[in-house]
């Protein structure tokens, strides 16, 4: 499945390499016609009305125009800045199979997961039927109170990720919505549904920005979107595409909402707060939730990495798996903002330092090459602020998601917390990746211990340290854990500070071992409470 997942997230750009290339070919010496190509859009859009993937149409067009042209901005012209089309017919038969509610809950589960059958047989689909009815049920009362349930409505295809496959749905009541999201792990003795997922919060992480994206099979995306949007309200329609594995045409949506936002608005990008970065200038539209960040020219000492292993480093996240923990990151190129919504500092810092890849000519901003990524709140400025309960949480996460990535054979090389940051459902992911590598790269020491008081006291190591060398006894140290923060860490997590852990988990990986990782707590795990 891995490897599935990185021949997917190449066949985009394969494809379109291979159009590109055909196009050069057929148009030869008109190759870079733009009213030829403006006549090409408008037979391709005739050629597409009726596709049901309309927009992914749409997007592959726009990604052929732009590997010929690269075009500073968009080109209305030769490009579809926005759809050419309103949303789809709805087909005869909906995305999704309704199940209507006349004896039980649990009848009606066991329904379900009879309609969702696999070549392996569930293990005990009595138990898995009560457990989440009693779920249900519970949430029902919280939610609802005495309104009673109508159906639950479950998407046809089965979402797959990683270890894990998902059923994904709505319970109906009148006008009410519950999200419904059955996970389900293929143990020893069958599969099980190891967890029942019945709120916004716990959805919209199941989809989160920080996870890989979906295996699923999708004929109508537009209106699996429609469908999952009326789960997860807050999450941008981009990251939904995204989740479904369309990231380039995620991307697309993406761009649009800005371009949307930024004709809404009239505050300017600014440097982001927190501490600043010395490999990216890290800016920021405060009323926007994305971050924007361009490679500096020059990565000031005692930083080795260069641009070109920056690009490799989030060329890597790309690829591998994320756990959940690992923030996503949308590449552009060539784009152009008013010059006007950007604040003097912003762009003086931007002048300063990634001059190679910004310009400012006819009153517009032009950056030739940067990242986005969703926006956090930085975890020392987290912290700093936070009470008790909530940064007791905060560290644990903290703890929490080092491991997740060393379960991903991911060390993120840079501990500070300011690398780290926290989203909106209390969930800490790493995001500052110039420093990350595989942890099969890494060699973890025991620390020497001095044979006497002048090795001791000598300023610098009196041993030989080499490039991939790492003391986890030093971690605690560049950390920045304080307080109450610090206690629950090594509470928790004190078997990060060990060699012993880190070799472990590289002896895992050797053997080949996949390692479980959850999107949900696992106090949510139904198998904890039969």
């Amino acid at each position: 499945m891995q490897q599935d997942a990185l021949e997917r997230l190449d066949l985009h750009s394969r494809l379109v390499t291979r159009a590109a290339e055909d196009v050069r070919r057929i148009l030869g010496q008109r190759t870079q016609d733009r009213a030829l190509w403006a006549e090409m859009k408008a037979a391709y859009s005739r050629s597409i009305a009726q596709y049901p993937d309309v927009e992914l149409a749409e997007t592959f067009f726009n990604s052929v125009t732009r590997r010929i042209f690269a075009t500073v901005g968009v080109d209305p012209r030769i490009e579809y800045v926005d759809s050419d089309f309103d949303a789809p017919t709805p087909p005869d038969q909906p995305v999704y199979r309704r199940y209507v509610l006349r004896e039980s809950m649990r009848a009606l589960v066991k329904e379900i997961l009879a309609d969702y059958s696999f070549s392996v047989p569930y293990q005990d689909v009595d138990l898995d039927a009560r457990l989440v009815a009693e779920a249900v049920e519970t949430q029902r009362r919280a939610t609802w109170g005495a309104h009673p349930i109508e159906a639950v409505e479950i998407l046809r295809p089965v979402f797959y990720r990683n270890k894990g496959a998902y059923l994904i749905g709505r319970v109906v009541g009148g006008n009410r919505l519950m999200p419904f999201a059955l996970a389900l792990l293929h143990g020893d003795e069958g599969i099980v549904v190891d967890a029942a997922l019945l709120t916004e919060d716990e959805v919209s992480i199941v989809f989160s920005f920080t996870h890989s994206y979906f295996h699923v099979g999708v004929d109508r995306p537009h209106e699996m979107i429609e469908f999952l949007k009326s789960l997860v309200p807050l999450k941008r329609v981009a990251e939904l595409y995204i989740a479904l594995g369309y990231n380039k045409h995620g991307k697309t949506e993406l761009y649009r909402d800005l371009l949307r936002h930024l004709e809404g608005s009239t505050d300017k990008f600014k440097i982001a707060p927190g501490d600043r970065g010395m490999v990216m200038v890290v800016f920021t539209l405060p009323s926007y939730d994305v971050v924007f960040k361009v490679i500096r020219d020059n990565i000031p000492f005692p930083k080795t990495t260069t641009r070109p292993d920056v690009l490799k480093k989030y060329q890597l996240v790309f690829n591998h798996d994320r756990a959940g923990r690992l923030a996503d990151a949308q590449e552009f190129e060539h784009l152009a903002f008013d010059r006007n919504r950007f604040s003097d500092a912003l762009l003086a810092e931007l002048m300063d330092t990634a001059g190679d890849s910004v310009a400012v000519r006819d009153g517009q901003v032009v950056i030739r090459h940067l990242y986005t990524q969703r926006r956090m709140t930085p975890l020392n400025l987290y912290l700093r602020d936070a009470k008790e309960a909530t940064a007791r949480d905060a560290a644990l996460e903290y703890g929490q998601a080092i491991k997740d990535l060393a379960a991903t054979n991911i060390f993120p090389g840079d501990l500070l917390l300011k690398n780290f940051g926290v989203t909106r459902h209390g969930r800490v992911a790493f995001y500052d990746y110039d420093e990350l590598c595989l942890l099969a790269d890494c060699n973890f020491r025991d620390m020497p211990r001095a044979r006497d008081l002048d090795e001791e006291l000598a300023a610098e190591p009196w041993f030989y340290v080499g490039d991939e060398d790492l003391f986890p006894e030093e971690f605690l140290t560049f950390m920045g854990l304080q307080g109450t923060a610090r206690e629950v860490f090594l509470e928790a997590h004190r078997d990060l500070l060990s060699p012993d852990f880190w070799r472990r988990m590289q002896e895992r990986h050797a053997a080949g071992e996949v390692l479980d990782i959850f999107p949900y707590r696992q106090g949510r795990r139904l198998g904890t409470k039969s």
